[in-house]
């Protein structure tokens, strides 16, 4: 601390660069961010086209008309008198989505994920149907980027894109985990590596955490901080949202008696508090990535994770598209990759096999689902959900749909009588007759937040861009804007001849599922992965109980899930055999001419993949093992160690050719050299 500066001017008289740094250091710490419109990067247009929109629309009503064939069985002449009608209803909405898209200036967006996407599933990268709000696209459907058809499932496009309220779209994509990178090296061959970067996230301290670093460097003992961090409750609004210190201080009495009683406890919480809240370290977003019109280093600061390839912003996520750039989410699913390993073990005996024509009304399928054999389906696993699907008994993909959004905290407590519903024992009583066509296939119970936009929409006159904006507010939950639109659709209701007594009814009614209803084309595209996983599992339940023991061979939990599952079905597991085992579980036929699940060898732990690949090179090369000594010399070049043969016998892999597990142990030294 300086009294003047020429005090500190003195003392730093022989380092005068140290006064002036220090300005410059301070310069290049305030820094004001100019926001700037959202920019996307231009699409590679082929020569004969003049514009992104014009390539879209020729794209999509192409793709259209494709699409349309196959939905009317093929039938070279589908146009007649009988589809007119709906052949008129899909190209109506392909005008208007063109429309919209075109007005808001989003044609390059649509441009780019089509790319993206279909590029990676011409290169069998497996590629989820959809995820969020995108499913309610007809232009995504026919693009190729989701696989929903939003017109038979009554997904609105509105949910996505709001021409009344113009905001970025936000296509998430689910790929294959271990093959996603794969799909980002491609954009950044499209539109240059300088261009593409992931989204910088950062970890802050939370009160458990600052509480135990702050301990450690006042040297408080563990024990005695790690019993003030196990008073720290649970949040009882939010649990997924830990409570902040002074929440928990206020909360919890122990806290403030020990606070009270101990001064070591007040210093601990007084730096605590000060320090709660900052950033801890720096880390990438899961799935943000975001590609510039320009080199990123024109637009923002890049920091480099020393675990990935790609760059990242050094600005979060909101910082990053206040510079303008739009963020594009590639998300990794390993359920899609589960999904991929099982279509390909099938395809080695039906080739023609085709994930996408699977009929979606299979009653086994339903069955399998209805009597709760859901281990390893998709969001149908669980103790919970599976007793709710035993009650619900789902006969329809609509059902399906309406478990994926009513299993969350909250809409829960409308599934006993959306099962009474179901099954008769409760009459379905709706406000008005236009609502019976809106909430008829939930059972009178409105579960989706789209279906309180088609509410406002015939009710209440609402065009379906304004019906989203009383969704939104809805969710808010705001007094002064709840009140407002209230007057609104009562004065709307009134002329459709709805009395007000009954409009306001209807509003209230609305407003209550608005707060926590469910997106209706997400659960559409996650009750499809469901049903898809469950027809594996009736069809070929040991083609897809191998797929999932192998993307959880690191989980010794979920192995034994499985087995017990694989017991379950009397279907065999066989160990693991370095004459008979792949890297990964597979199928086998046993002398019966029964289909039996091998163990992968990459259940054993502490071999390396690569050791795992040779064992199976050599095997494939020059035949199989005819015993121990045969084995361990064609393994001898020096990389195969003791350990590893510690390892595999252990686990079995040696009992075809050696039935003495601890011969093979204790020798295990002498094998390797």
């Amino acid at each position: 601390y300086f009294k003047s500066q020429s005090e500190m001017l003195n003392l730093f008289s022989d380092l005068p660069e140290a006064i002036s740094n220090t300005l410059l250091v301070a310069k290049k710490c305030l820094f004001m961010l100019e926001k700037r419109t959202p920019t996307l990067p231009n699409y590679p247009l082929p020569d004969n086209k003049k514009n992104e929109h014009q390539l879209l629309i020729e794209m999509s009503k192409s793709s259209l008309n494709n699409k349309l064939k196959l939905l009317f069985k093929n039938n070279i002449k589908y146009e007649n008198k009988q589809n007119n009608e709906k052949l008129k209803v899909y190209r109506e909405r392909l005008s208007y989505e063109l429309d919209v898209i075109h007005k808001t200036g989003f044609s390059a967006y649509f441009l780019i994920v089509a790319e993206f996407v279909n590029w990676a599933k011409k290169a069998g990268i497996p590629v989820g149907p959809g995820r969020g709000s995108g499913a309610g696209s007809l232009v995504a459907w026919v693009l190729g980027i989701t696989d929903l058809n939003p017109i038979k499932y009554n997904l609105l496009f509105e949910r996505f894109l709001n021409p009344e309220r113009i905001s970025m779209p936000d296509f998430d994509i689910d790929f294959c985990p271990s093959k996603r990178g794969e799909v980002i090296k491609h954009v950044q061959d499209i539109y240059g590596e300088d261009k593409v970067a992931q989204i910088i996230t950062f970890g802050s301290l939370q009160a458990r955490g600052v509480l135990r670093d702050v301990g450690r460097v006042l040297e408080i003992p563990f024990g005695k901080v790690d019993n003030i961090c196990r008073m720290i409750p649970a949040n009882p609004f939010n649990p997924t949202k830990p409570l902040k210190l002074q929440e928990a201080i206020d909360h919890e009495p122990r806290l403030k008696s020990a606070q009270k009683s101990d001064e070591e406890i007040e210093q601990l919480f007084q730096v605590s508090l000060k320090l709660e809240g900052l950033h801890k370290n720096a880390s990438t977003h899961a799935a943000g990535v975001v590609i510039g019109d320009k080199s990123l280093l024109e637009l923002l600061p890049l920091y480099r994770d020393p675990k990935s390839d790609l760059p990242a912003t050094q600005f979060d996520m909101k910082y990053t598209e206040l510079s303008g750039l739009v963020k594009f989410d590639f998300l990794g699913l390993k359920t899609l990759s589960i999904i991929d390993m099982a279509s390909s073990m099938l395809k080695k005996t039906n080739p023609d096999f085709n994930l996408h024509q699977i009929p979606q009304d299979d009653k086994r399928v339903f069955n399998l689902i209805s009597a709760g054999n859901t281990v390893g389906i998709f969001q149908l696993e669980g103790v919970g959900v599976t007793e709710v699907l035993k009650k619900i008994k789902p006969d329809h993909f609509e059902d399906l749909m309406s478990v994926v959004a009513l299993y969350r905290p909250g809409p829960m407590d409308n599934i006993p009588s959306f099962i009474r519903r179901k099954h008769k024992k409760e009459k379905v009583d709706v406000l008005h007759p236009l609502l019976n066509d809106i909430v008829k296939e939930t059972y009178g119970i409105m579960v989706y937040q789209e279906q309180v936009m088609e509410a406002a929409q015939k009710l209440a006159g609402y065009s379906l861009g304004e019906a989203d904006l009383l969704r939104k507010a809805m969710g808010k939950k705001i007094d002064s804007e709840m009140q407002a639109q209230r007057e609104i659709f009562v004065k709307g209701a009134k002329k459709n001849n709805i009395k007000s007594n009954t409009a306001i009814q209807v509003f209230e009614i609305m407003a209550r599922f608005a707060g926590y209803g469910f997106n209706k084309s997400h659960a559409a595209a996650y009750a499809l992965i469901a049903y898809q996983t469950a027809w594996f599992k009736t069809y070929h339940p040991e083609i897809f109980l191998a797929s999932l023991m192998t993307y959880d061979s690191d989980s010794s939990d979920k192995l034994n899930i499985f087995r017990n599952d694989l017991l379950r079905l009397n279907i065999d597991l066989l160990g693991p055999d370095v004459n008979f085992s792949k890297i990964d579980f597979s199928v086998e036929t046993n002398e019966e001419g029964g289909l039996v699940v091998r163990t992968g060898l990459c259940s054993i732990k502490n071999i390396g993949k690569g050791i795992m690949g040779r064992i199976i090179l050599e095997r494939e090369k020059n035949g199989t093992y005819g015993d121990i000594l045969d084995f361990a010399n064609r393994m001898s070049d020096g990389q195969f160690g003791r350990s590893h043969f510690e390892y595999l016998s252990l686990s079995g892999c040696f009992d075809s050719i050696c039935n003495n597990r601890k011969s093979v142990f204790v020798g295990a030294n002498v094998l390797a050299n």
